[in-house]
């Protein structure tokens, strides 16, 4: 919702000052999706929102749920005709993450994600970015009853019978936050402002392909909020094939940068691995890795997220299980911390790479 907007549509209204506040907390708290729902407000002020303004930015397209009813992606239509796509994910009972855009498309052209494959349209507003966690919001306040509403989906446990609660934001869908630092460091703001989402800076994530400077950024306005870095090869050889922004920002640019990051920032770093058969899973690509984050020093601060490939190409195929227990434990025995991600989604190509804004089956 355009926050500035709405404060001069009233101002000019001649509203007291605090119809804003009451339309702030109905929004961003309670998530209600129309302006008519807010009943504590005139209804001839309720009727000219409708007709001044939109809360959201975009038009839901299409709403798909996963077979396992742990996910649900949404296909978004923004003003001027471009798609995004945004994903709600419950990694345990009750508990929700909202994973969001940040681009239309992506200018990275990473081989093994579908979003850059399509190529880039343009950056996210700010207002479009925090937009769709409260897309997600309301989509949670409509369907309180019923968890996942696009399934007949209905159970004894009283924390999905309130449709659960939405607690984590992680930056880790279409596009590169780091090259639209602008709208993404007024999105953060929004987010964990008090006054409007109010979220813990530790409640979100944000997730690069290795750009130092927006690393430096995020520790100097941000130290609190998750760093995430998808490294997924452990040299600069196999980095430059498959992740094209490694021939810019190499692995020493990322080991620099991690290092000063740590100096403002006594955080966790997640460094996400995805597995591809016969490309990064070898017991050599594990000596690599577990080399390269020894040479970054504070090894206690990272911790590895082994991700099964979530299939975007018929040219690459996902490290099988045997395969990613083996290299998580040999990891483990060598010092790393590490953990294989349950990745939810894929049926509706909504895990970690498949996002691409379009009408796919």
């Amino acid at each position: 919702m355009n926050i500035h907007k709405l404060k001069k549509f009233l101002e000019e209204s001649n509203q007291p000052k605090f119809r804003l506040e009451q339309i702030k907390k109905a929004v961003y708290q309670d998530g209600v999706s129309d302006f008519s729902e807010i009943t504590n407000i005139p209804k001839d002020l309720r009727e000219k929102l409708r007709e001044e303004m939109n809360i959201l930015s975009f038009t839901a397209q299409n709403i798909s749920g996963a077979e396992d009813k742990r996910s649900v992606k949404a296909l978004l239509k923004l003003r001027d005709g471009n798609l995004i796509e945004t994903v709600l994910i419950s990694p345990k009972l009750g508990d929700w993450s909202v994973c969001i855009s940040s681009q239309a498309g992506c200018p990275l052209g990473c081989a093994f994600c579908a979003t850059g494959r399509g190529g880039f349209k343009r950056n996210l507003t700010a207002e479009e970015i925090t937009d769709q966690v409260l897309f997600w919001k309301q989509y949670l306040n409509k369907n309180s009853s019923v968890a996942l509403s696009c399934h007949d989906y209905v159970t004894s446990s009283p924390e999905y019978g309130r449709g659960g609660k939405l607690n984590n934001i992680v930056f880790m869908g279409m596009g590169e936050p780091f090259l639209n630092w602008e709208n993404v460091e007024q999105s953060l703001k929004t987010l964990i402002d008090p006054e409007l989402f109010g979220f813990g800076s530790r409640a979100i994530s944000v997730s690069t392909a290795g750009l130092p400077e927006g690393i430096e950024k995020l520790a100097a306005e941000f130290p609190q909020i998750n760093l995430a870095l998808s490294l997924h090869f452990p040299t600069d050889e196999s980095r430059n094939e498959f992740m094209p922004i490694n021939k810019k920002y190499n692995l020493e640019d990322l080991r620099n940068a991690l290092r000063k990051y740590f100096l403002k920032c006594n955080r966790k770093v997640f460094i996400e691995y995805i597995l591809l058969e016969n490309i990064n899973d070898s017991r050599e690509d594990a000596d690599n890795l577990i080399k390269y984050l020894k040479s970054i020093g504070k090894l206690q601060l990272l911790h590895v997220n082994l991700i099964r490939y979530n299939a975007t190409s018929d040219e690459m195929k996902s490290s099988d299980s045997g395969v990613t227990r083996e290299l998580k434990d040999y990891l483990s025995r060598s010092g790393i911390s590490v953990t294989i991600r349950k990745s939810l989604g894929s049926d509706i190509q909504g895990a970690c790479g498949q996002l691409a804004g379009t009408r796919r089956r």
